[in-house]
């Protein structure tokens, strides 16, 4: 079903993997514009509160393994399409129900976006800089981390399924999704990692030997050098070899912090960049988007970059499928290359339709009565 940033993200995880995708959107609506997600995937435009559309849903659903559902919770259900509609009468299939906090409960009917999701599940509450308010990462957490989790979720019902035959409904919400993937978080409170609040810890920028530095030409490197033999590399590059003999000496971290940042003010991102690639001490540039891309081609030798053209004509790229699946010669097997342009709206409505069955006749019929929607 069409949606926003988790069940798009979730339907190209599939189809990246090789599944065949069908996305289903309202007729004469257009959602596309904000979805980065449609590669590898068709579109269907059918409108699911006429009776006439949701027997094509139904009909869709029998030759379906998996229905990925994005509506909030009772949506589907008032359009006779719910889970116990469609298992009925397609026993085999697995209904995966994504929503931001859960199919029951106190706010199962509200809305919500990526923040309110990492705010519930206790996540935002540690993010961000000392003495400020929490930040959130970006979307990163709560929905894109939410739409793998679905899809991981997705893989294991339909192996279950090969051992039971039977489908299954899951409820993969954003909110215990986001808690799901800080579940270190709750099972190391009590090592000594932890600072007194947001912005004081080893693993959030608390630490000299644990975050960015500015450059002289304004770019930044990241420190991570976290075990002793890398922080007396980084010591050993920066000039001082075996001033700070106590890495953890909680007297001299801000002087660690203020010496540092002066020395890595001395000279570029570039120029320090040439300095650590022959020595191992966890310190790397921070990229821009388009300079990972390139390093990522470096790095791999072979193009690990997917491009597709935006609804503006600009061709853009992005990362290429992870983890990447080897045959057994340990050479990669080809990625299918179906749809590296977005999708446009209705764009597959009438190929799918008459796979299905439908006459030419039919379609027009469902067109002229707007139920179903074309290619522009």
């Amino acid at each position: 079903m069409a949606g926003l940033a988790p069940s798009p993200f979730c339907g190209m995880l599939l189809a990246d993997l090789g599944a065949r995708i069908i996305r289903v959107d309202r007729p004469n609506t257009n959602t596309f514009p904000t979805d980065r997600f449609t590669r590898g995937k068709e579109a269907l435009a059918v409108d699911l509160r006429d009776v006439r559309g949701q027997s094509i849903f139904r009909k869709l659903c029998a030759s379906s393994d998996v229905i990925i559902d994005s509506f909030r919770p009772g949506v589907m259900e008032k359009l006779n399409l719910g889970p116990a509609d469609v298992l009925a009468v397609c026993p085999r299939l697995i209904y995966a129900r994504m929503s931001g906090f859960g199919q029951t409960g106190p706010f199962s009917g509200k809305a919500g976006h990526d923040i309110n999701f990492l705010a519930l599940s206790g996540v935002l509450s540690m993010l961000g800089p000392q003495d400020g308010k929490p930040t959130p990462p970006l979307n990163l957490l709560g929905d894109f981390g939410g739409g793998l989790l679905c899809a991981f979720g997705i893989l294991a019902a339909v192996i279950r399924r090969g051992i039971t035959g039977r489908g299954e409904v899951l409820d993969a919400n954003l909110t215990d999704g986001t808690a799901y993937l800080s579940s270190w978080l709750w099972r190391a409170r009590d090592l000594p990692v932890w600072g007194e609040g947001r912005g004081t810890g080893w693993f959030d920028g608390g630490l000299p030997w644990y975050t960015t530095y500015r450059c002289r030409d304004g770019q930044f490197v990241a420190v991570g050098c976290l075990e002793k033999q890398f922080f007396d590399n980084l010591l050993e590059a920066l000039g001082i070899p075996g001033k700070y003999n106590q890495q953890h000496d909680q007297d001299y971290l801000e002087s660690m912090r203020t010496e540092f940042g002066s020395i890595f003010q001395g000279k570029t991102r570039g120029e320090w960049a040439e300095i650590f690639e022959e020595l191992d001490a966890c310190v790397t540039p921070v990229l821009s988007l388009d300079e990972a891309s390139r390093f990522s081609r470096h790095q791999s030798g072979q193009p690990s970059q997917r491009g597709q053209t935006d609804n503006s004509g600009r061709w853009s790229s992005g990362p290429s499928p992870s983890p990447r699946i080897l045959s057994p010669s340990n050479l990669p097997l080809p990625v299918a290359e179906l749809g590296m342009d977005l999708v446009h709206h209705g764009q597959h409505t009438e190929a799918v339709l008459r796979e299905m069955g439908h006459s030419d006749r039919e379609i027009q019929d469902l067109i002229s009565g707007k139920i179903i929607q074309g290619p522009p």
